[in-house]
């Protein structure tokens, strides 16, 4: 897949699957930002998968418009690339009245819908068209199920269907890659043992778990020149845990 000295900006890129994507354009020559709230944690990251150009990172909270706003100066000025993947499950639904469930749907909403909704909106002009690609990273609990985090996703995915009608008769495309479990992240909270992981290889139709760069791979694809054609879709990444329809 060709695509290499494009401009390239990753959210969520200091860790898991997003640092796995940044490293994937990193590595095949691509100007990448990675964007996330730690910035020690993103200033670490880009050190060390730094390929053919410096990998800079920008520290910001994307669910605040304010900070999204600020941060607009320091993201560049053109953009190839835009990879929403910043996001988080929010902790297991409370026990409590309907305060306390109301604001765990807006905690989760706000960590996975608006980042996604308000970078893109802040890149839209600097998006190239034509060969512009917009590719979210969504989840299979969009598709089976999953309380407010499912919910979330699946907002993901409406959502695109606009902005892939958006961004058709200007050349660029807007998909989402859909992962199941995904080893090698604290995206749970902390490392599965082996026999969560065995659990988890028996769901999928292959006999193995997703890997950060498994994902990285159907990001990469969706955002290459060989994918101008597609654009609006749901690309499952998930071993066969859930399958497409």
């Amino acid at each position: 897949m060709g695509g290499a000295g494009r401009v390239v900006v990753v959210s969520g890129g200091g860790t898991g699957i997003g640092r796995a994507v940044a490293e994937r354009f990193a590595r095949q020559g691509d100007r990448v930002t990675v964007l996330g709230r730690r910035a020690e944690v993103l200033r670490a990251a880009a050190r060390e998968i730094e390929g053919a150009h410096p990998v800079r990172a920008v520290a910001v909270d994307l669910s605040v418009p304010a900070e999204v706003e600020r941060a607009r100066d320091d993201l560049p000025a053109e953009v190839d690339v835009l990879v929403n993947n910043a996001g988080g499950r929010g902790g297991p639904a409370p026990a409590g009245g309907l305060k306390e469930v109301a604001e765990h749907w807006r905690r989760v909403f706000d960590s996975n819908v608006m980042p996604a909704v308000l970078l893109t909106e802040a890149l839209l002009p600097r998006l190239a068209r034509p060969g512009g690609r917009v590719v979210t990273v969504g989840s299979a609990a969009a598709l089976r199920g999953g309380g407010a985090y499912g919910a979330a996703k699946a907002a993901l995915l409406a959502w695109n269907h606009t902005l892939a009608r958006q961004l058709g008769p200007r050349g660029a495309t807007a998909n989402v890659v859909v992962p199941g479990f995904v080893a090698g992240t604290d995206f749970s909270g902390g490392p599965a043992d082996e026999a969560e992981l065995a659990g988890r290889r028996a769901r999928t139709l292959v006999g193995e778990v997703g890997e950060p760069a498994d994902i990285a791979e159907a990001v990469a694809f969706l955002a290459s020149p060989e994918a101008r054609h597609i654009t609006g879709e749901f690309l499952d990444s998930n071993g066969g845990a859930v399958l497409g329809r």
